[in-house]
């Protein structure tokens, strides 16, 4: 009996230190993210503050919008292509539900931009918007933050269908409306002509320290309960074995076999 119950402490002492390295590592993961939250907002920070520039400067002839890039502000001069607009679906602007309306700006060089022009907060129950502000004719100036390509990872609906999306992809939107696309998409901040008024705008980005440090100050906390509770269960292990002990000495004592019955 004695041998069984210290194979399972040892077991139960293996699990509690393996639970106690688990939570130290989601601690640290934690404390990476929030590093990498920093460096994040350290670029957009720059970013915002920097003067607008043609997109050709900012991203280089790649044409890649990456992460360096988000938020910068990007002037760009075409023609949009009104018969190539995608809808998008399920998006959220400031707890909103709705749609967004991108519409591909051609440039004279050829190559083309998706931009996002604006939302449409949803009516009721509605699945498409009942009313789509018609795209300005004519040579168009935009205005915009720069975005990288959208990926929901294995959330699908980066490729338009039937005119609908539900995220803004340029390499997946490029294989179905056969255009020359940047590796990314610009949010409307201002346009000439003006932007139809019924389009909503976007807010700008959340530049703070999220909840990572607090998450990883709990992820700590419970280690140290672990190692806390592991430290208590051993000293009430070590309380009855010292217990078990005693007894077989009052067993044998002379005054306990003299009482004993013939």
């Amino acid at each position: 009996m004695g041998r069984m119950m210290n194979v399972r402490w040892i077991a139960a002492a293996l699990a509690i230190l393996v639970l106690t390295g688990a939570c130290v590592q989601l601690g640290r993961w934690q404390l990476h993210r929030l590093d990498e939250r920093k460096t994040r907002n350290e670029v957009t920070r720059t970013n915002l503050a920097a003067p607008p520039a043609p997109i050709g400067e900012i991203v280089g002839p790649q044409g890649v919008v990456g992460d360096q890039h988000a938020w910068r502000t990007a002037v760009v001069t075409g023609r949009y292509d009104a018969s190539k607009q995608v809808i998008l679906k399920y998006r959220n602007v400031r707890d909103k539900p709705g749609f967004e309306v991108v519409t591909p700006l051609i440039l004279p060089d050829g190559k083309a931009i998706l931009v996002d022009r604006g939302f449409l907060a949803r009516q009721s129950s509605e699945l498409m918007p009942q009313h789509v502000p018609a795209v300005p004719t004519g040579e168009v100036t935009v205005t915009g933050r720069l975005q990288r390509s959208e990926r929901g990872g294995r959330t699908t609906g980066g490729t338009p269908e039937g005119g609908t999306a539900r995220l803004i992809n340029g390499p997946d939107y490029a294989k179905v409306l056969g255009l020359d696309l940047y590796d990314g998409y610009l949010m409307v901040t201002e346009q000439k002509p003006a932007n139809d008024p019924a389009l909503g705008g976007f807010p700008g980005p959340e530049i703070d320290d999220g909840p990572h440090f607090f998450y990883a100050l709990q992820w700590f906390f419970f280690a140290l309960l672990a190692i806390g509770g592991l430290v208590y269960f051993s000293r009430q292990e070590a309380r009855s074995d010292k217990s078990a002990q005693r007894q077989p000495e009052v067993a044998d004592r002379p005054e306990a076999r003299a009482g004993a019955p013939d």
